[in-house]
């Protein structure tokens, strides 16, 4: 009787009239590195193949600038999405960007940190895969026009954040800081609005929203990128 194949991987065999199953290779485990820093991924047991996903930290959200001006949020980290053969590696160094920093007043947000994976031991070699953080967002009173996303490099697929939203200068009155832009993962930060509804961080290389003179003054504080392996036997 012939050997029965699931892609490259025996999945029944027949020896001597009995059949002996062995489970197919799929999907076993998968690892999320949220600590800003640097870190190590260790390969575990019995796999050789990862999927890996870097993203870049959001830009931080822009302070208002003068009366009645609103900031611009903060643009979104870029993300690097790869396959790997890690039957000779061993282990990868992680290194998350943060966040960056608020804008207050007529001060711009900061950029976001850059996010890379990159292998430490073994005998297979790939290159080290990153993605840039977003940029920051400007204050209103510097017209409040938003900055380009980050990106991805070195992946199968390279992908840029999204841009935030603009703010205004002299913009009048009851008008929202600049949301934040999204990253791979999901969405910005909210602007501050009417009321002093304070602006808000964006999740997983998202950027944060803007502060606009009619609600919270100051921008919120991007969010920290992120890197997801998910492993394959």
């Amino acid at each position: 009787m012939p050997t029965l194949k699931l892609g490259s991987t025996d999945a029944i065999t027949e020896s001597s009239g009995a059949l002996t199953y062995a489970q197919a290779g799929g999907l076993k485990s998968m690892q999320v590195i949220t600590s800003t820093g640097s870190s190590t991924w260790t390969k575990p047991s019995g796999i050789s193949t990862i999927k890996v996903y870097v993203t870049g930290a959001g830009g931080g959200g822009a302070g208002h600038g003068a009366g009645g001006d609103k900031g611009s949020g903060g643009s979104g980290g870029g993300t690097a999405i790869k396959i790997l053969d890690v039957s000779n590696i061993d282990t990868c160094t992680c290194t998350i960007g943060t966040g960056g920093t608020t804008g207050s007043g007529s001060t711009t947000g900061g950029s976001g940190g850059t996010s890379s994976f990159a292998k430490t031991s073994g005998s297979g070699d790939f290159t080290t895969m990153s993605a840039t953080g977003g940029s920051g967002g400007w204050h209103g009173n510097a017209g409040g026009s938003p900055r380009p996303g980050g990106i991805g490099s070195n992946g199968t697929l390279n992908l840029r954040g999204n841009t935030a939203g603009g703010g205004a200068d002299d913009g009048g009155g009851n008008v929202p800081g600049g949301e934040g832009g999204g990253s791979f993962w999901g969405g910005g930060g909210c602007g501050s609005g009417y009321q002093n509804f304070n602006a808000t961080a964006g999740e997983h290389g998202g950027g944060g929203g803007a502060g606009s003179s009619d609600g919270g003054n100051s921008g919120a504080v991007g969010a920290n990128g992120i890197i997801v392996v998910e492993e394959y036997s």
